[in-house]
């Protein structure tokens, strides 16, 4: 790879790290403590605020701002960081914001995840990898987004919540509760209707693994159990599969409750 390429008009402080093949467009700003990986492409007006990482491979779009200070009031201007992983792509005006020291100092982003128009991704989020978030999808602080799950446009995650790995959010639906993995939310207010079965055909789980979850689904959302009910019938009625426990351990480490039909 080449030397990083950076237009005369873009400001890069020296103390930015730039691996090879970066290119810079017109009038970005590139702060200290700033690393960026190789072959990623920053757009024109960018701006990366100080103690971001950004790994290889990654396209960020004009007027995107990455790394920036926490929309917290108990924020002092202590030192956190932003990570970025590899090969994402943020598009226009995404906001990015880093942690806090009350959540762990740290936001994350993995691998692969695509980033649409007006995303904003507040202090302590934590997303995983292959993520989906449409246009004007909006994170409070300390939400997890796990891998595979897809956030429809103008969807808003209240802080602390979690999105299961490979659920589906539909487009202008609140979520104020834990969406367990490889479920369908929508509404005004999130409520479930069914297993994602597209998304999960798509991502080649078998049939034997969806009927499995299907299961697992109508005992815990669809009966009037209690949860641990709901879970220790599962237990006994459905086998133990790597997905079926990924379901389960979900719902019985959540804090804020699951969104429930």
């Amino acid at each position: 790879m080449s030397a990083p390429s950076i237009h005369p008009t873009a400001i890069v402080h020296k103390g930015a790290e730039l691996g090879e093949g970066v290119t810079v467009g017109p009038y970005s700003i590139i702060e200290e403590d700033v690393v960026i990986g190789a072959g990623t492409e920053i757009g024109n007006h960018v701006y990366i605020n100080r103690f971001t990482k950004i790994g290889r491979d990654c396209q960020i779009f004009p007027f995107s701002a990455i790394g920036t200070a926490p929309q917290d009031k108990k924020f002092q201007g202590e030192k956190t960081e932003a990570i970025i992983g590899d090969q994402n792509v943020i598009r226009e005006y995404v906001t990015i914001n880093r942690g806090t020291t009350g959540g762990g100092g740290i936001t994350t982003i993995g691998n692969q995840n695509l980033l649409m128009a007006y995303v904003h991704v507040a202090h302590d989020c934590h997303l995983g990898n292959g993520i989906i978030m449409a246009n004007l999808a909006t994170l409070a602080g300390h939400v997890t987004l796990e891998d595979y799950c897809i956030l429809n446009g103008l969807v808003a995650v209240q802080q602390f919540v979690r999105v299961g790995a490979y659920a589906y959010i539909g487009g202008k639906t609140g979520v104020l509760k834990d969406v367990p993995p490889y479920v369908i939310a929508s509404g005004d207010r999130a409520k479930l209707y069914g297993l994602n079965v597209i998304g999960l055909k798509r991502h080649e789980f078998t049939d034997e693994v969806i009927l499995a979850l299907k299961k697992a689904y109508q005992i815990v959302i669809r009966s009037h159990l209690t949860i641990q009910e709901a879970l220790d019938r599962v237990e006994k009625e459905v086998p133990p599969s790597p997905e079926i426990n990924r379901f389960t351990d979900f719902i019985r480490n959540s804090q804020q409750g699951i969104t429930r039909k």
